[in-house]
Formats: structure tokens, sequence, C-alpha cells
């Protein structure tokens, strides 16, 4: 899996293709464009669908998401999201227009995304979108619904075409970022769907109630948690990560910025900017940028899925900070190497960052077949972009690897072991 970029659902389509894993979304930018003025209706089928995928008390859930995003009286906030969850989307508005801020519903869909990157000449690659620039200097919060429901709707796409969006539009994230505008993710590769509960061996239902039960919830101890373990980051240098797959890093954090997704915009982090504009839910985890050149041994991806293909074993080896070299097997191996060998660009190859799950209430069994970076005791890490983390690398590519089970000291001190978060 991949992940991390920055929250809006305009760079789902993007992060879909050009992420190979579960990467956060940076701030707007249209490799696929899905922009409408208003949420089309939804038909009766979709509307059930998210009925059942979601709280039944939609304008509770609206009210603590907008209040999450700490949305103020005469503030812009985009709701993006696919059209399935049109209800959602328009109690999140009536939410925002309840505290006096100006709403806007920006609805995309699967059928819209692909075609937007298939149907579209190749000759408009590298233009830079000059409305997602525009909106930068409009839109004061972001509220988003990861919601995507296909896992493989980019299959076919050439490789050098999606680099070729996604650096023309790698600037834009930042834009956002200096314009201090809000994000709130809800998704954070956990939304439900078919396919995602299949490769966390859980049913569509359990993930459902999983995840939602996580979005809705008293962010209170959460808030708490996240501050403790951020003191104990920040007052660290060496860590040393391993797992039973033959996962073995050392990376320094030194004097590196810890920042912390807690589900909750706080005026501190509003204060902060950058970064700390943005959290993700469900929500649950500290994270900071490496030292740079300190990041040396072996990663191991044990298995991960690249556009629905199985990629096994997919080993990263680092050497002062820099991927040496790849390897790895199955049927989706070569398009994900096809995909990597596009991105021109030497900082893919950076490690980038660290992240540590801290969420005590999102646990999956031993079945699941794929990590994700929410649950406690969980260690993520990954290569490219970490401007959401609070790093500076901007290239519109990274490789994220998720490591339940795994044993992490710092300065020599367990603080995770075989899976269980210590701090």
């Amino acid at each position: 899996m991949t992940r991390h970029l920055t929250a809006t659902a305009l760079a789902a389509a993007l992060a879909t293709t050009m992420l190979a894993g579960c990467q956060k979304q940076e701030a707007p930018t249209s490799a696929t464009p899905s922009t409408s003025t208003a949420a089309a209706p939804a038909s009766t089928a979709t509307t059930a669908a998210a009925t059942k995928a979601a709280p039944t008390d939609f304008n509770q859930l609206a009210d603590r998401l907008v209040a999450n995003a700490a949305v103020k009286e005469g503030e812009v906030v985009m709701i993006t999201g696919r059209v399935h969850d049109a209800e959602l989307m328009e109690d999140i508005a009536v939410a925002a227009r309840k505290v006096g801020a100006f709403p806007w519903i920006n609805y995309s869909s699967d059928r819209l995304a692909k075609r937007m990157f298939f149907d579209v000449p190749e000759k408009w690659d590298s233009q830079v979108d000059q409305l997602d620039t525009d909106l930068a200097d409009v839109i004061d919060v972001i509220i988003s619904l990861g919601n995507g429901t296909s896992e493989n709707l980019f299959e076919g796409a050439d490789p050098k075409r999606m680099a070729a969006r996604g650096k023309a539009n790698e600037g834009i994230g930042a834009l956002y970022q200096r314009k201090g505008v809000r994000t709130l993710d809800v998704g954070n590769n956990l939304y439900p769907t078919p396919w995602r509960a299949s490769r966390l061996g859980i049913s569509e239902d359990e993930l459902s109630k999983l995840f939602w039960g996580g979005v809705n919830l008293d962010y209170a101890d959460l808030v708490k948690r996240g501050a403790e373990v951020k003191g104990a980051l920040a007052g660290g240098s060496e860590m040393h990560i391993t797992h039973p797959n033959g996962t073995d890093l050392t990376v320094n954090i030194k004097g590196r910025p810890v920042g912390v997704s807690d589900g909750v915009i706080s005026a501190e982090d509003i204060q902060a900017g950058g970064a700390a504009n943005a959290v993700y839910l469900p929500a649950g985890e500290v994270y900071t940028t490496p030292v740079a050149g300190s990041a040396n041994g072996k990663l191991v991806n044990t298995r991960s899925f690249y556009r629905g293909q199985q990629v096994d074993n997919l080993t990263l080896t680092f050497k002062d900070g820099k991927v040496t070299e790849m390897t790895g097997s199955g049927p989706g191996y070569a398009a994900l190497k096809a995909e990597y060998d596009a991105v021109d660009d030497a900082r893919k190859d950076d490690f980038s960052f660290v992240d540590l799950g801290i969420n005590p209430s999102i646990k999956f069994p031993a079945t699941a077949t794929v990590g994700n970076w929410v649950p406690a005791g969980t260690i993520t890490v990954g290569t490219g972009v970490n401007t959401w983390a609070g790093g500076d690398n901007t290239v519109p590519y990274g490789q994220i690897v998720s490591l339940p089970g795994s044993t992490v000291t710092l300065d020599g001190k367990p603080i995770i072991e075989a899976g269980t978060l210590k701090l």
C-alpha cells in the first residue's frame, strides 16, 4: 500500500495512480480533475449503499467534522467526494452554513476521474491547473471524503503521462499549505469498500463499523495520547526498525519537527500552519521527517497491491538516505517498477518520513494482507513526498510501507515491541 500527500479529493485520482501505496493527498492538484459546482443527486441505490456504510446520524457526524476542522464564520469550505456519498456531503455543507461559513460541494465519480485521464489529449499533461492555483486564494477549509470505490481505476495508464501530470502540478500542494488552507480528510486509506475489506480480512460491514466508529468519536483521549508520543519522539535521536520479514533499518530524527494527526485542528495547529493544518480520519498518527542522509539498511514490504495486482516482497535498500536498489515480484511488480522508472527525479529515492500509529481502537485480524498507519503499534515509513509530514520534498511520488508487528527502538530503548506500542 501507499499513501501521504495532504488532503483533498481533487488529488485522489492522482494519488491512486501516481503513488504506489497509501499516500495522503496533497492539497488540490488536477492530474485527473473532478470538479463540479454542486453534488449531483444520488440514486436510490447509491444512497442506500452510503447509508449502510455510514452512521445513521449524518447530522451529528457532519457537525463534528466541521468542528474538528475549526470552521469559522465567513470562511469558504470546499467539500469533496464521490456522488454516492452526496447525502453526507450535503449534511456537511449544512453544518458549515450553520456556523456562518460558505460551503461549496465539489463532487466526482470513478467514471469522471477515469475519463479525465484517458479521454483528455496527452498535449495537456504538462499544463498547470490554473483553477486549482486560483482557488488557493478563495478556499479556507477542505473537507474531503476519500471514498473512491475502485483500486484499479487507472489500469493501463501510461506511466510517463502520469509522471508528466504529477510534475506539472507539483507546486500546488505547497501553495495551499503556504496559504494556510486547512484540510480534513475522511478516509485515510480505510474508507469502507469491498476490496479494502477483503485486504484487511474482515467483512465490509465490519470495516464500516470500525471506520465510522473511528471517525465519530470523542477526540480528547487521542489528543492527549498524541501529545505524549510526540514528546517522546521529539527528545530522541536514532531509531532502529526491525521486522521478521527482513526489515532492518536505522534512521536519525534528532532535532526534526514532530507532527500529530489527532483528528482535531486546534488553535495551536492553525498558528503553526503548514502540515499542522491537516488531519486525517480515522486519526491517530505521530510523524516526523529524518535527518537528511541518515537512513541506512533494508526495508521489506511482504505484500502490497498495485492497481489491484499483488506485489510480493518489495524490497528497498537504503544507503545514506537514498534508495540504491529496489526489487520485488508478483503480478503487479512490473507495472509498479514502470511507474517508478517514469518519475525522472532523484528526490523520489529520498527516505522521507517515519509515522507511528497510536489509535488503540483500530485493529485488524492476523489474516489482514495489508497494513495501515493508524493502529497503535504500527510503524510506517516511506520515500519521496513528505510535505504532509512537515518536510520539503514535493516530488509527486512515494513508496509507503506499513509494518505491523515490528520492533522499534529509540536510542536503544524499545518504543514498539512486536507491534505493541510501549510509549
